[in-house]
């Protein structure tokens, strides 16, 4: 020990430097330090340790922080560092350069338990503590660092610049800075207090939040509490829609735009492009999603009274082969958003929000099309069943197997048929393009006259091969003297026409696996596979209501059906048809819905036919006679309801039904699917191309062009992406944008995107590469779709203008 005094520094410093080289001494001074370049030992405490009790010298020697300005930060620390967990995760973040801000951060982020030292974390985590009934990251702060620091830092990179450390105000001015980003609309006076001094940060810090994967949902109670406070309904209700039309802030701005549609709908406003856009630019919001469901349904009302609009003029007295067809081409669409509109609408959970859309739709459905359509097709099928049903050049359902099946059995072909309950044209048709995205292979649709009564007994007897269809007395239906009903009496039937054919319940499959496939169906040449979704629940009184939703399940099962057979039988030809189709409509039917029955002695009857031995044509009545099916002989007619009128039958469920001789009844899909290995059988997303041909940025804020390259069709899928940029350690360094390309449009300037990028408050080096990233969001690991370099050489480097 060497105690060091006013006028013994050069003996010590000798007897250190040059008389004992070997010992270990520790130097005393009770004095204050002096200044360096009056220490005449400044070269030994260069060298050498300096000792201290101090324990923020200590935790700073510990981690190799050598800066003694750091002394009087470090101290303010203790409690923190008095905590082994702290102390050793504070360790870990390894900091390059330990400044007092850098400090204060690394405290920061441990209390706010995050896997990096990062202040924009830090005040996500803070602000997401608010949603809670209490801010366990504010109390730890408050306990082991310290809020001063907070809140300086808060004011250094966001630009808070109120007197009251208040984080309610804070998240104010960042939501308000980040809808005055988008908003076209002049910000209301009492919002401009909120407008950050940093916008842009303060802008890409709530683009981050609002995308971050786990904190998002905290993102979504904050803006709500916040809109609440700014009054964002009220202004949202003044504003022309187009002034917040790319403004993602706030989900009343989505509240207020769906309201408008609906109201113009409700109101006549047939702007139905323009609706159609709106939908379609809000489908990159945050809010989108939650809010799917209200914005689907809008978007098939939009389509059905366009429909109305376009077809009503149309819409008109025929002959029954002109309106087959027309039908087959453009009026089937119309069930397909009726359809589409009440699945939506099912899935809001406030749907009367929504009833007097729906009870618009419901009466344009119902009176313009159903009712109007099937008049008009009763009148023309009227006209001409003196020359006989069914009507002349239009494919036949029991013709089915003859004219798709017989030639793959001559050429000794496998081939499989899907005979699906009611699936009726329209689903088929959604069908055909689905098994086109997902399935390589080609699938096509053709359209078939359905047998009247259009019933199952009748439909699923003649998808058989068969020469002659018979009735008996009890109504069973058989096929060259064998019964119809049962897939072993089916299966019986089929092996006539091959000796290596089989019939099969879809259920028995549902959990096979691949073996199980190969055992069960190994050698057959022939293959019914029969699945019954739509007819099983719709014809229940129970579960009609759900018909819609269990067509989405039927589209679901066929598909994977046809994936399972491709993969594990290698099935190369497959057709999926129906047994007949179906009228279906919301609303409770009324008296004038409904006529009493013909009296006769009925061999069969139901809602919508009655089959009898019958000379009469009754009044209302569309009288088939059953010999273009039965044969010459046959005495019996079907007699069918003209319209969609059914009779009158005791108990519930009138509003799904079968058995007649509408449209939606009668015309039949059959969709043809082949397997090729070919990559030109393999559907294909869309191609985006960034347009913009300078790859130099020179403004904080700038818009690049991309272009969709090839449009939406037959193997050619949309294309969800996400845009950013991010320098070479791939760092993001501006918000994100979304495209979803998936234009139908020929047109190539109707393809193309603008999209508006904001980049950080930071130095960027010229010289250095950074890079415009594209993910595509589909993909499960490979997400870079392009990454397209740039140079970043910024004139300005204000913050956006409002």
């Amino acid at each position: 020990l060497l105690k060091l005094g006013t006028n013994n520094a050069f003996q010590i410093k000798h007897q250190v430097e040059k008389a004992d080289l070997k010992s270990n001494y520790l130097i005393y001074s009770p004095y204050p330090k002096p200044l360096s370049r009056e220490n005449w030992l400044i070269d030994i405490l260069k060298y050498s340790r300096e000792f201290s009790t101090d324990k923020a010298v200590l935790i700073m020697r510990d981690l190799g922080v050598n800066d003694q300005a750091l002394v009087n930060t470090f101290r303010k620390y203790l409690k923190f560092f008095d905590n082994k967990e702290r102390y050793r995760k504070f360790a870990t973040y390894n900091l390059e350069i330990y400044s007092v801000e850098n400090v204060d951060i690394a405290v920061l982020s441990v209390l706010c338990r995050l896997p990096v030292a990062d202040f924009e974390q830090v005040l996500r985590k803070v602000l997401s503590g608010e949603t809670e009934s209490e801010n366990k990251y504010l109390q730890a702060i408050k306990a082991f660092g310290d809020p001063e620091a907070f809140w300086k830092l808060v004011e250094k990179h966001f630009g808070y610049g109120f007197e009251e450390h208040d984080l309610g105000k804070l998240m104010l001015m960042l939501l308000v800075t980040h809808a005055s980003y988008s908003l076209r609309e002049k910000l209301p006076q009492g919002w401009q207090p909120f407008v950050s001094t940093r916008k842009t940060d303060s802008m890409l810090f709530i683009d981050a939040f609002i995308n971050h994967a786990a904190d998002s949902k905290y993102y979504e109670s904050l803006a709500n509490k916040g809109e609440e406070i700014l009054k964002v309904k009220e202004y949202a209700l003044k504003w022309d829609l187009e002034q917040y039309l790319q403004c993602h802030t706030f989900k009343a701005f989505d509240a207020v735009i769906i309201g408008r549609i609906k109201q113009n709908l409700l109101e006549g406003v047939g702007e139905f492009d323009r609706y159609k856009n709106v939908i379609n630019e809000r489908r990159t919001s945050y809010w989108f999603k939650q809010l799917s469901a209200e914005y689907d349904c809008l978007y098939f009302a939009v389509e059905l009274f366009a429909a109305e609009k376009r077809l009503s003029k149309e819409l008109k007295n025929g002959s029954a082969h002109e309106l087959y067809q027309q039908y087959t081409e453009k009026y089937y669409l119309v069930d397909y958003y009726y359809r589409k509109f009440y699945l939506h609408y099912d899935h809001i959970p406030e749907k009367e929000l929504f009833a007097e859309l729906a009870d618009k739709v419901e009466k344009s459905y119902k009176h313009w099309f159903l009712d109007e359509l099937a008049v008009k097709w009763s009148e023309a099928l009227e006209n001409e069943l003196a020359s006989g049903y069914p009507i002349a050049a239009v494919s036949q359902q029991q013709r089915f197997f003859n004219d798709n099946i017989g030639n793959h059995l001559r050429n000794e072909e496998r081939v499989f048929v899907i005979v699906s309950d009611a699936l009726r044209y329209e689903v088929g048709q959604e069908l055909q393009t689905l098994l086109n995205n997902e399935i390589r292979g080609s699938a096509t649709i053709a359209s078939m006259q359905g047998v009247v009564p259009s019933t199952t007994k009748m439909g699923m007897a003649t998808l058989l091969p068969h020469r002659a269809i018979t009735i008996n007395e009890q109504g069973e239906v058989y096929a060259d003297g064998i019964h119809t009903h049962g897939t072993e009496n089916r299966g019986k039937i089929l092996t006539i026409a091959s000796k290596d054919a089989v019939a099969v319940q879809f259920e028995r499959l549902i959990e096979m696996k691949k073996a199980d496939y190969r055992e069960l169906l190994q050698g057959t040449k022939l293959v019914y596979i029969y699945h019954n979704v739509i007819d099983a629940t719709g014809d229940d009184s129970h579960t009609e209501r759900q018909v819609f939703e269990a067509t989405e399940k039927a589209l679901r099962e066929l598909l994977q059906l046809v994936r399972n057979l491709v993969h594990n039988l290698s099935a190369t030809n497959i057709y999926i048809t129906a047994d007949h189709g179906f009228i279906y409509s919301r609303s409770p039917l009324q008296e004038s819905d409904k006529v009493s029955k013909y009296k006769t002695e009925a061999l069969a009857e139901g809602r919508r036919f009655m089959l009898a031995a019958t000379e009469e044509n009754p009044p209302g009545t569309l009288a088939v006679a059953m010999n273009y099916l039965l044969g010459e002989d046959s005495k019996l007619k079907a007699l069918v309801p003209k319209g969609v009128i059914r009779y009158k039958v005791p108990g519930a469920g009138a509003n799904y039904v079968h058995g007649g001789a509408a449209l939606q009844e009668i015309v039949l899909p059959v969709i043809k699917f082949k397997y090729l290995r070919k990559d030109e059988y393999r559907a294909t997303k869309v191609s985006v191309k960034l347009a913009s041909i300078s790859r130099k940025i020179t403004n904080r804020i700038t818009f690049l062009e991309f272009l969709q390259t090839d449009r939406v069709e037959d193997k050619k899928l949309p294309l969800k992406l996400k845009l950013y940029f991010a320098d070479e350690q791939g760092e993001r360094i501006s918000n994100e944008n979304i495209i979803i390309a998936d234009s139908k449009a020929e047109d190539a300037s109707e393809r193309k995107y603008r999209e508006k990028f904001t980049l950080k408050s930071i130095a960027f080096e010229r010289g250095k590469q950074y890079y415009l990233v594209l993910e595509d969001e589909d993909e499960q690991v490979e997400k870079i779709y392009e990454k397209i370099p740039f140079a970043i050489d910024l004139l300005i480097s204000d913050d956006f203008n409002l």
